[in-house]
């Protein structure tokens, strides 16, 4: 892993006590997307793999959904959901650009993001220079019954998925047929113990593109690391791991969770 980031650079400005861990094969730092970005070799990356903030803080807010009865740590009043658009555009422009240098030709992209935002991330990374392979939907077997009575329960998110400089690159199907969809159910408590992330992905639904998408030793990043789901699957199937957090707690319990691996 060492080889793959500009050491001098991560020794004079990421302290050496809670704001990094590392092992053989996971680094994880406290620390803002492009900063992390910037500390990677170009084209050194073969799986960009997460789940940027969706922005619609402002919308749910702005709509009568009852976003005053909605728990605590729900993405709406997170702090981080809440740009306005062009903000945001920018912003996924910035982060995409720079994810463009730095993955290897043929690498990909899995970027989860709300249905309603799609065609934005598509223009986007076009822009920043992908290939753009398709848009699949993680169906949530288990969604939470919200509004029930009223409409139709939200049970779907999407993935899309981009490749750099060509139309292929690592597609691991062993000879089978493999949907656009995939099916699981929300992330359980045995993955929270460490602490709860009001988006947390679960390991099974990660998991299924880290293998799909890449081989073992290959390096996976995560530059919206949350509480580390990414890092924690990428360990378990043989992979090296890159990813940072600019939450501090949940950079904690990315961390515990990476550590008891």
């Amino acid at each position: 892993m060492n080889s793959q980031l500009n050491e001098h650079y991560l020794n004079h400005h990421v302290s050496l006590d809670k704001q990094q861990y590392r092992d053989s094969s996971s680094v994880l730092l406290n620390l803002d997307c492009l900063a992390g970005l910037e500390l990677l070799k170009d084209e050194s990356v073969h799986l960009c793999l997460t789940d940027p903030p969706y922005n619609l803080g402002n919308f749910m807010k702005g709509r009568n959904t009852g976003v005053f009865r909605l728990r605590e740590n729900h993405f709406v009043a997170s702090g981080w959901d809440d740009l306005a658009y062009e903000d945001w555009y920018v912003q996924m422009l910035d982060f995409l650009q720079l994810t463009y240098a730095k993955l290897a030709p043929n690498g990909a992209v899995i970027i989860f993001m709300s249905i309603m935002k799609v065609e934005s991330i598509i223009e986007i990374a076009q822009k920043a220079g992908f290939y753009y392979k398709t848009t699949g939907i993680w169906h949530k077997t288990n969604p939470m019954p919200r509004n029930m009575n009223l409409t139709f329960v939200n049970s779907t998110e999407a993935w899309i998925y981009f490749v750099k400089k060509g139309p292929s690159g690592t597609f691991n199907n062993n000879g089978k047929l493999l949907h656009d969809f995939i099916e699981t159910g929300l992330t359980p408590k045995s993955e929270k113990k460490f602490g709860k992330h009001p988006t947390q992905k679960p390991e099974k639904l990660i998991q299924h593109f880290v293998e799909i998408l890449s081989h073992p030793n290959d390096l996976i990043i995560d530059p919206f690391m949350g509480s580390g789901t990414t890092a924690v699957v990428s360990k378990k199937c043989g992979r090296r791991f890159f990813g940072t957090e600019l939450n501090s707690e949940y950079f904690d319990s990315a961390c515990n969770r990476v550590k008891d691996v």
